[in-house]
């Protein structure tokens, strides 16, 4: 990513920002109160990668990552370990933290990019190892899928056709990364969170949120071969095409301007300003990419948690990831206003305002 980019509150359009081919990126605002989260659960695997090991292992430059993205080391996965046992384990620890029979969760909804195979849904297999019996499915919308599945629970609570909603974000992305690409292996961890979320009073849930997605960038982070599309061959195998690839530069302008211009207008939306939140809990992407949203928003630092330098950007389990270590080191009390924002390929991303 070009360390060139400088974003000021000049550069960041006020207005609704565009997609590739100039047409208004349209994401309506909501409110969806009347829930709430009941416990938080993570997991990340016990081996840490560092940079100093890459740069042994792989012959990458540890100066060029932690200037680039605030990255010093992250987890990946053993051989024998898959993304549902992550997110396995997190969901095990979210339903110990909340103290409840675990027979009493009636729906599972899993966010990932790196399921376990094609089918079964990664849910279902992490559905069977906790021994539940209840609706489970995956839901794909890459590093903001986990603010697509929360906003997916949190509607089935809010219809009373869920009383207790399981809702993982994780990712195994060691396994879809290409170990000699500099610019996109050093980036990314493995790691799982979860959540709990049922029936809450109506100041709970989502002050304010919207989901946005432009299709027109999709090719800027993708995965090119492995679909129904472009099934791989061994040409693809040779070229590195089974692995995720990104055009750096694009997607962190793209997700600066994104991201800020998402929370101005779910800030708007609330009657609220910047200095109304307490906690900025974001998508552990990139260090550069938080850093300026917050100062262009005029957020103060000590209010937005970050993990990223420990476990790198774990995709779906960023998020949920992020809010289990916050709530427990920062001791986030009850009412507290938290704002969460994801964004990542698709182009996708979520943006709320959830008071706890």
């Amino acid at each position: 990513m070009s360390s060139a980019v400088r974003h000021t509150s000049a550069d960041v359009p006020r207005t609704r920002s565009k997609t590739a081919d100039g047409k208004a990126l349209l994401a309506p605002t909501h409110t969806l109160t009347g829930f709430q989260v009941l416990a938080t659960g993570s997991y990340v695997p016990d081996p840490v990668v560092t940079n100093a090991d890459l740069k042994e292992r792989n012959g990458f430059d540890d100066s060029w990552i932690i200037q680039r993205t605030g990255i010093k080391e992250r987890r990946q996965v053993p051989v024998e370990m898959a993304t549902s046992d992550l997110c396995y384990e997190a969901a095990r620890r979210c339903i110990d933290s909340a103290g409840i029979d675990k027979d009493q969760i009636d729906f599972l909804i899993l966010a990932t990019f790196s399921p376990d195979m094609a089918f079964p849904a990664t849910a279902c297999i992490v559905q069977d190892k906790l021994e539940i019996r209840c609706g489970a499915f995956d839901l794909q919308a890459a590093c903001a899928g986990f603010m697509y599945a929360l906003t997916v629970g949190a509607n089935f609570v809010k219809a009373g056709t869920s009383k207790l909603c399981l809702v993982i974000g994780g990712d195994a992305n060691s396994r879809i990364t290409n170990p000699r690409d500099q610019k996109t292996y050093p980036l990314f961890g493995d790691g799982a969170g979860a959540v709990l979320i049922g029936p809450g009073d109506p100041t709970q849930g989502f002050l304010s949120f919207h989901l946005g997605s432009d299709g027109s960038g999709g090719e800027l982070l993708s995965r090119p071969a492995g679909g129904s599309r472009r099934p791989v061959t061994a040409d693809d195998i040779d070229a590195g095409h089974q692995f995720l690839q990104m055009n750096g530069p694009a997607v962190f302008t793209w997700a600066v301007n994104t991201v800020t211009e998402s929370i101005q207008e779910v800030l708007a939306h609330a009657n609220l300003t910047p200095a109304d939140i307490d906690y900025f809990i974001p998508h552990q992407a990139n260090i550069r990419i938080v850093n300026a949203v917050s100062d262009v928003l005029g957020i103060p630092r000590d209010r937005v948690f970050t993990n990223l330098h420990r476990y790198g950007n774990t995709s779906a389990g960023s998020i949920p990831l992020a809010l289990d270590e916050a709530i427990h080191e920062m001791n986030i009390p009850r009412g507290s206003k938290i704002l969460l924002s994801g964004f990542g390929s698709g182009l996708t991303f979520g943006t709320a305002v959830l008071r706890w």
